[in-house]
């Protein structure tokens, strides 16, 4: 499972001939584990010790505000990376991560990021470069997120929603939540999310199916 095809569409392995990926996944200290459905990879107030790439399934990361209410961070399918600034600084992690399908993850850690081995070698620095950009995308990811929530209408942090979708991946694109896990990440309703959605479609906006989107205009 270390030679699994989705590790080479993750930004760290991106591109690294047989040897060199050998080399980076030993960097990492990487391995594979498998999931059921609703199985915690992590909960609250632990280190979170690893960060991971899913290889398949889907993942869900949450957490609980001072209310105790429930709010979905992300939902990562396959490629997406998960946890590493958290895992990066060592410290508790006021986060839940759940497998939402059946799911493998490949795990790993940045221990020889944050304590280079020296001599430095240049295939370490190279390696240590591609974890500091993930974290850079991360910072971008949640740079998007703040986007959405400070939209004052649903419609509005709906479109905002989708377009950051459809920026990425062409007018046709998939996102991965469900409509309940839509509403909680979009901080809404989800009868009213359903409404919203429906009105985009009468209005020619866009289209729709379960999770599959295109947009019209």
């Amino acid at each position: 499972m270390l030679h699994h095809p989705m590790i080479l569409q993750c930004p760290l392995f991106q591109g690294l001939p047989p040897d060199a990926l050998d080399y980076a996944l030993s960097y990492f200290e990487a391995h594979v584990k498998a999931y059921e459905k609703g199985d915690f990879l992590h909960q609250v107030s632990f280190p979170l010790e690893r960060f991971g790439l899913v290889l398949s399934g889907t993942i869900q990361v949450s957490m609980d505000d001072m209310d105790g209410h429930h709010i979905i961070m992300n939902n990562v399918s396959a490629g997406g990376l998960f946890g590493e600034a958290y895992c990066f600084l060592g410290t508790d992690a006021p986060i839940y991560i759940c497998a939402v399908t059946e799911a493998e993850v490949l795990w790993m850690r940045p221990t020889r990021v944050k304590a280079p081995r020296l001599p430095l070698q240049e295939r370490d620095q190279m390696l240590a470069n591609r974890f500091v950009a993930a974290l850079a995308s991360r910072t971008l990811s949640l740079n998007q997120r703040i986007q959405i929530l400070s939209r004052r209408t649903l419609r509005e942090k709906l479109i905002t929603f989708l377009s950051q979708y459809a920026t990425a991946q062409g007018d046709t694109f998939t996102v991965p939540f469900d409509r309940a896990s839509m509403a909680n990440f979009l901080g809404a309703d989800r009868s009213a999310l359903s409404r919203e959605l429906s009105h985009l479609r009468k209005e020619g906006v866009l289209d729709y199916h379960r999770n599959q989107f295109r947009i019209l205009k």
